[in-house]
């Protein structure tokens, strides 16, 4: 996860430094609008019971903006807020339903655009910080607390012109994402039971773009 990290912070460096030969001319905004789908590939350490978590996969819009510092370089901001059902899987007190959770992850991912053609793939990384909110904490739990979290991501995409305003998109990110829980379920079980969840979602998605 270090390496990933400094990676990406070189990633950035590379592209500030690029920045500084642009002219406003060269400089370009971009918006998608993106029905994405949200695919966990969860993971849980649950203490005491043991058992695993499952979370469901979830279909939103998205949003994101992009930004050209040059030709091939870009930084790019995603929105969208995503709504998860939560389960324990496999304890020691069998299956327990958590609810659901909302999540917001706004990710900042520097791009490199390969140029040439009306397909023009690129690729990218970046850092998010995923808010989890409206908690709805089930039939078993007392309560149910997600400590909001730092994550990376990876991603690769494809834009297609349609004309020089619009385009076509399809991309993927893999979002590396943790969580600790805390889930009160002393009325039920007699017991506070931590947890240390791992998210990693995919996040794949298609959409239309435009320049501005």
């Amino acid at each position: 996860m270090k390496k990933l990290a400094f990676g990406i912070f070189l990633m950035f460096g590379a592209l500030l430094l690029s920045a500084q030969e642009v002219t406003s001319e060269t400089s370009k905004w971009q918006a998608r609008f993106r029905l994405i789908t949200v695919i966990p590939d969860e993971s849980a350490t649950i203490q005491a019971i043991g058992g695993d978590a499952s979370i469901s996969t979830a279909f939103v819009p998205e949003l994101d903006f992009t930004y050209f510092f040059t030709e091939n370089w870009s930084a790019e901001l995603i929105l969208g807020t995503t709504n998860h059902d939560v389960e324990a899987i496999g304890t020691s007190a069998e299956d327990i339903d958590l609810g659901d959770v909302w999540l917001l992850p706004p990710t900042l991912s520097a791009q490199y655009h390969f140029t040439g053609g009306k397909l023009k793939p690129y690729l990218g990384a970046g850092i998010n910080y995923t808010f989890f909110y409206n908690v709805d904490d089930g039939p078993t739990a007392d309560e149910v607390e997600y400590e909001n979290s730092f994550g990376f991501d990876l991603q690769a995409g494809l834009d297609y012109a349609l004309n020089e305003k619009w385009f076509l998109n399809l991309d993927a990110k893999k979002l590396f994402l943790q969580t600790d829980v805390t889930v009160n379920a002393t009325t039920a079980l007699g017991a506070t039971v931590g947890a240390d969840v791992d998210i990693n979602p995919w996040i794949l998605g298609f959409g239309v773009g435009v320049k501005f």
